[in-house]
């Protein structure tokens, strides 16, 4: 399954829209903001139909996955949007993340815990609030709205800069540090970006990680901001993906993918969008110089033309490279 999809649904008293455009999106928030709320209304509506009193809309079937038989029924549900409501346990379970890896469906999944096994984007992490657009009606409207940002700002290079991985991007950004005469850190994986922060006794650090995949861990991080760490983040899809924006492999393809990448990534055959940048950059710079690969990176991207055009790729934080 793969696009955009617009959801819907309604009763009475209340209305729920929002949009959903990768395999997996998470709704956080408190109680009372609305989520079993909206789990419940389609769960009415899956049972009743219209008879239930609930408008659905969307161009794809929505169910609702309980923990009953979980396994067996989503192995018979196929290019549907599932939801998924919290106190499920099984989603943090090894088995629930195989299934939703070949799965050819969307999950929205309702949970305040960290899903570890999932490698769910920073960008799909949603609350719920009421929305001003039908005011003075009785209907109250409700959307979703993002709970972080890929990047924080920084007038200046930080101490040290910290990378999830020590592969290819390590490489990349180790250089660019040590031209700039600062330190650059390999986390060993996202799951140890939160403790090697905690461990830097207040350093100040520039954090690059990759936002298509480091969800799971954006409370971690958050806690550590909340305390006063001096942290800035900077989170684009991978480092796949900036080496694609900088224009280096050229072509309509890859810029139609870059604006409209949901149109391009079938979720049965990728975990996530960061697994789907690499597998475009290593196949369209094959047999070229720029030959790409995750594990030790090509000399090639560090020449000054292509280096800088990396840089150029990295917004508001290539300015502290340049």
């Amino acid at each position: 399954m793969r696009g955009r999809y617009r959801v819907s649904v309604q009763n009475k008293k209340i209305i729920y829209e929002f949009e959903l455009v990768r395999n997996i999106t998470v709704i956080r928030g408190d109680s009372a903001s609305g989520k079993t709320t909206l789990i419940d209304m389609l769960s009415q509506y899956e049972q009743n139909g219209d008879s239930s009193g609930i408008s659905l809309k969307c161009e794809k079937r929505c169910v609702v996955l309980t923990a009953v038989r979980w396994k067996e029924n989503l192995d018979s549900i196929h290019e549907s949007i599932v939801f998924i409501d919290e106190n499920s346990r099984f989603i943090t379970s090894d088995d629930f993340a195989r299934a939703v890896k070949t799965s050819d469906c969307y999950f929205v999944i309702v949970t305040r815990d960290n899903l570890y096994n999932l490698p769910y984007s920073v960008d799909e992490i949603y609350g719920i609030r009421e929305s001003g657009k039908y005011a003075g009606l009785k209907k109250c409207y409700n959307e979703f709205y993002r709970i972080y940002s890929g990047a924080t700002m920084a007038d200046s290079l930080p101490e040290c800069v910290l990378t999830e991985d020590s592969n290819s991007g390590y490489e990349f950004f180790e250089a660019l540090s040590r031209d700039k005469g600062i330190e650059c850190i390999s986390a060993g994986g996202k799951s140890h970006v939160a403790a090697v922060l905690s461990a830097m006794s207040g350093r100040a650090c520039l954090v690059i990680a990759d936002g298509a995949a480091f969800g799971c861990e954006m409370n971690r991080i958050t806690e550590l901001l909340n305390a006063g760490s001096a942290i800035v983040l900077y989170l684009p899809e991978s480092f796949e993906w900036l080496i694609l924006k900088s224009g280096l492999v050229d072509g309509r393809r890859i810029e139609e993918l870059l604006e409209h990448p949901e149109d391009h990534v079938e979720s049965s055959e990728y975990f996530s969008w960061e697994r789907f940048f690499s597998s475009v950059l290593i196949s369209e710079t094959e047999g070229t110089y720029l030959k790409y690969s995750k594990e030790k990176l090509n000399d090639a991207y560090l020449q000054e033309r292509e280096k800088n055009a990396i840089i150029e790729a990295m917004d508001r934080i290539g300015d502290l490279f340049r």
